[in-house]
């Protein structure tokens, strides 16, 4: 197991932006898939995680392989057909919180280990760790920026992800909490869900704003689609009055931005979840085990959760949060093996 000792201090050096070495010419036997729970822009940054992955890491093969559409038995389908085509391990975002875990259960059972990236599978489950965005905590900080930017007072709507997604509740609570903590001064209009859907978050965001604009003080979106179909919606009004807070750094929010439309975006960091999913899934497949003294972080879903990282991007940091995400990403892999797993 030197092999997989010196490739994880490889891919230190190359996540820091360290010269490469002849080591790179090492490479475990292992193919590894990054699988969603269905298709979303949110994911895909993990494309060229995988492909950094495999390069950086010296796996056989890491590969981004998306379920037609959003439904648990397409994901579960392709879970089957990867592990017949002798997948060694899968980094996943489930399509459903507790329908996943049977099979799951499964692939351990067959010696494939799994990770999930971007949402958890709720306890009990084997999936060996959850690494995501602490979106409880992004939600709250997220609306406490926004309530900031209202000058303190005012009615806010919360526009929600998609209700099949794990960490809609945990959003909702949080921005529950923020609006709480003003003690009045600010109130929730109304939480908007299934937003993060193209078609309903145009229709449903929209007849909102046409309906009740004037009411509004303040959007918190905490879905990519939401946020994306919110900023577009009050460049189209041409209302600066409304304030917006997003997620995720989509071109069109981040022109929201730099226009004055949007007055911020809560970044996560998918590609992180990616890139470090399967370094660490190599890792499982080639003897790792977790470590029982892991220093994870206990959420209401999982007492194994990994915090993959969280900025508010605004106007002044609009052209500098990416290197903030890079150096993020390079800090988490770095110390991710000692932290987190015992190896041979």
């Amino acid at each position: 197991m030197q092999v997989t000792r010196m490739r994880g201090a490889l891919a230190v050096g190359l996540a820091l932006g360290v010269a490469l070495s002849p080591l790179a010419a090492l490479a475990s036997d292992n193919k590894i898939a990054l699988v969603p729970g269905g298709p979303h822009p949110y994911f895909a940054p993990w494309e060229q995680a995988a492909a950094d992955a495999q390069k950086d890491f010296g796996i056989a093969a890491v590969e981004y392989k998306v379920p037609a559409e959003w439904k648990l038995e397409l994901q579960t389908e392709l879970f089957e057909s990867l592990a017949a085509q002798g997948y060694a391990g899968i980094g996943y975002f489930p399509g459903d919180a507790v329908g996943v875990n049977s099979t799951i259960a499964e692939l351990k059972a067959s010696d494939i280990p799994a990770v999930a990236l971007g949402g958890c599978a709720l306890d009990p489950t084997d999936t060996a760790f959850c690494m995501a965005t602490d979106v409880y905590a992004s939600a709250y900080l997220g609306t406490k920026a926004l309530i900031e930017a209202m000058g303190g007072k005012g009615a806010v709507v919360h526009l929600a992800g998609l209700l099949v997604d794990p960490n809609t509740t945990l959003r909702v609570q949080a921005v529950e909490k923020a609006v709480a903590e003003t003690n009045g001064a600010v109130t929730l209009l109304q939480t908007l869900g299934d937003t993060d859907n193209q078609e309903q978050g145009d229709q449903k965001i929209n007849a909102l704003l046409a309906a009740q604009k004037d009411q509004i003080g303040g959007m918190i979106a905490t879905g990519y689609i939401s946020s994306v179909v919110a900023a577009t919606a009050l460049k189209n009004l041409g209302d600066k009055k409304i304030k917006l807070i997003g997620i995720d750094d989509d071109k069109i929010v981040l022109d929201g931005i730099k226009d004055g439309f949007v007055a911020g975006t809560m970044a996560q960091n998918p590609y992180g979840q990616g890139y470090i999913g399967a370094y660490a899934v190599d890792l499982l497949a080639e003897g790792c085990t977790v470590k029982a003294d892991a220093p994870f972080i206990t959420t209401p879903q999982t007492a194994r959760f990994i915090d993959s990282g969280t900025l508010l991007i605004n106007a002044a940091n609009l052209e500098s949060y990416k290197d903030d995400l890079k150096k993020l990403t390079g800090e988490l892999q770095a110390s991710f093996k000692d932290k987190f797993l015992s190896c041979p």
